[in-house]
């Protein structure tokens, strides 16, 4: 069965639209192109804001002119991650999505659920002529997964509605009425290269096969960054064999937990077989550790030709110890929410190319002076390893939450009149646009629902059918019921 012919086709039907258009962060050009056309096709109102933005209107049914009006909001852009054996071109290529059960799916690749079932919902709504609401526009922003650009650059008074309800969760059942800020780190550390002795051995190191998983909502999980992975098995092996490291690429994306971590290094031919001994021993120490939470990891160690150059030993070696030393993972969980993170951090990128050891991390936290002083720690703990420079940039509050709202009400009281049961109420530590869009009109009401995606921002990620379905009725009885003016 084709995904566009689930049910409510609707919905489904526009996601389906959504997968078929390349849409990777930074490259939106195809999907605001698509989404005008879409807009025109159906003679809804459409416009792109002077930056990207896509913003749709649609009056109020007859009936319901007298109700607040609503912005449902979505991104368009998704996580381009993939498998290594994997051939997609996230440019040029469609995504593969199929039907796995009770869920959707993609072959070896990003799915896009996130955000593409909330476009597609706040797009069936346009189209959808049964759907009962007020004046309803749709903002569909670009950039969200690298830097919430769109949401940044939104102008304020542009949209007329007063209540933004985003569909950027992923867990049905929540109502997320708040978020935590984030900050982007990067360190590096400039080298000079030097010619491989005689005798030297190449040798490449990979690790694979990790969960990975979205930097915020699985940061809780305790799974294996694969940067660190390999950070703690490069260290005895320079410091005590005399290994050098020629290469060492790590992850690829800021907000992801990184599966995959590859070093190319140089040893000396009489230690070679030892060092190979002590790589596979390291390695079964680190996957006993996360036997639990990221039983898939593997280990490959291949003999390759020798290169003929290196990085210099001494600051890949500080640049290693740095790696071992930063924190990544939960730093605090909630006091006030149990089971919600409060603080983490995430190692997501390293990169040794153009005579610099380049590393990545992004920090979030629901209070803004919890992140500060991580940020604080992790400036000092690059500092006495020698990094040339540290950048903070990127940092934006977190979204505070307002509980006991008219439009909450409405949130709780559909949600047990559609499920029979009471909504949770929540915040997330993932980054939501809420909080950047918040500060630009602080008169909305603001809220975030959506259904159940597990594993975003991974090859492994699925969005449960069920749940679109239901998601969908209740956004339906919800914009029935928004209060009046």
């Amino acid at each position: 069965m084709s995904i566009k012919d689930l049910e409510p086709k609707v919905v489904w039907g526009n996601f389906y639209g959504l997968t078929q258009i390349p849409r990777p962060s930074k490259h939106e050009g195809k999907v605001i192109e698509y989404l005008l056309n879409w807009g025109k096709e159906h003679n809804v109102e459409v416009f792109k804001d002077e930056t990207g933005n896509v913003i749709f209107r649609v009056p109020a049914t007859p009936g319901f002119e007298n109700r607040r009006g609503v912005i449902l909001q979505g991104h368009m852009d998704m996580v381009p991650q993939k498998t290594s054996d994997s051939s997609h071109d996230f440019l040029k290529d469609p995504i593969d999505a199929y039907v796995d059960g009770e869920w959707v799916t993609a072959d070896r690749t990003t799915l896009g659920a996130d955000n593409g079932i909330g476009v597609a919902m706040g797009l069936a709504v346009l189209e959808d002529p049964s759907v009962q609401h007020g004046p309803v526009e749709v903002l569909v922003t670009y950039d969200e997964e690298t830097g919430m650009t769109g949401a940044t650059a939104l102008k304020p008074g542009i949209l007329q509605g007063d209540i933004l309800i985003n569909l950027d969760s992923e867990e049905e059942g929540e109502l997320c009425v708040g978020c935590a800020g984030g900050l982007d780190v990067s360190a590096e550390f400039k080298y000079r290269k030097y010619n491989t002795k005689p005798g030297y051995k190449g040798l490449k190191i990979t690790v694979k096969g990790l969960q990975g998983g979205h930097s915020g909502m699985d940061i809780s999980l305790y799974r294996a960054n694969a940067n660190k992975v390999m950070a703690r098995i490069l260290l005895p092996l320079m410091e005590v064999f005399g290994v050098q490291v020629v290469s060492f690429t790590g992850g690829s994306l800021r907000n992801a937990i990184p599966f995959e971590a590859e070093v190319e290094a140089v040893v000396p031919g009489e230690n070679l077989e030892s060092v190979k001994k002590l790589i596979g021993n390291i390695f079964d120490e680190i996957k006993s550790e996360f036997i639990d939470s990221d039983p898939g990891a593997v280990l490959f160690v291949e003999d390759v030709p020798a290169a003929p150059k290196y990085i210099q030993g001494s600051v890949m070696l500080n640049a290693v110890k740095g790696l071992i030393a930063c924190p990544s993972g939960v730093i605090r969980m909630s006091q006030t929410m149990p089971g919600l993170t409060e603080t983490s951090i995430n190692m997501a990128i390293v990169r040794t190319e153009r005579g610099r050891i380049t590393v990545h991390s992004l920090m979030r936290s629901a209070v803004d002076s919890a992140k500060a002083w991580l940020a604080q720690r992790v400036r000092c703990i690059f500092e006495i390893a020698g990094a040339d420079e540290i950048e903070f940039k990127g940092g934006y509050s977190g979204w505070t939450p307002r509980l006991d709202t008219p439009m909450n009400r409405v949130m709780m009281e559909q949600y047990e009149k559609v499920y029979g049961t009471p909504m949770k109420i929540m915040a997330t530590h993932g980054g939501l646009e809420c909080a950047l869009l918040g500060a630009k009109y602080p008169h909305w009401e603001m809220v975030s629902v959506g259904p159940t995606i597990k594993y975003p921002h991974s090859p492994d990620e699925r969005v449960n059918i069920a749940s679109v379905g239901r998601t969908w009725e209740y956004l339906k009885e919800v914009l029935k019921n928004v209060p009046e003016k």
